[in-house]
């Protein structure tokens, strides 16, 4: 879904934001998913050493964002604006690592877009779902 042009335009538009100090980058794809990755570090951890429950929703809301930007074509008139996020941690993390968001698109609506998101280790394995529902609105 994302170019690699599109993933540097995004990174550069990143510095000093939660983005940044959590690390995540994004990843170019041919395909029908906006993916992400995001380290297992000091900043995305609880205090028993394994991936924060709120740096996965982060990831999510994050990449599912991106996904929406890239729908309306970076349309500097409209903001993405995420309205509901929602997920289930369905099994533990590594304590080490990167995890990717994988944010595929459920809805596009003129107003609205709905992303489902997996937040994967790097065994493949599914540590979290999430599901992001983002408004796409009109800049005054």
């Amino acid at each position: 879904m994302l170019t690699q042009k599109e993933c540097d335009f995004l990174h550069s538009r990143m510095n000093g934001t939660m983005i940044e100090t959590l690390g995540i980058r994004f990843i170019p794809t041919d395909d029908e998913f906006a993916v992400a990755e995001m380290p297992i570090c000091a900043s995305t951890k609880q205090y028993i050493g394994i991936l924060h429950g709120g740096a996965s929703l982060t990831l999510a809301e994050t990449i599912a964002g991106v996904g929406s930007l890239h729908l309306i074509g970076y349309d500097e008139n409209y903001a993405v604006c995420g309205t509901e996020v929602s997920g289930s941690h369905v099994a533990m993390s590594a304590t080490e690592g990167v995890v990717l968001g994988k944010a595929k698109l459920v809805h596009a609506g003129k107003s609205t877009h709905v992303w489902t998101v997996d937040v994967v280790g790097e065994d493949g394995r599914v540590i979290s779902v999430e599901r992001v529902t983002n408004r796409i609105i009109k800049r005054i």
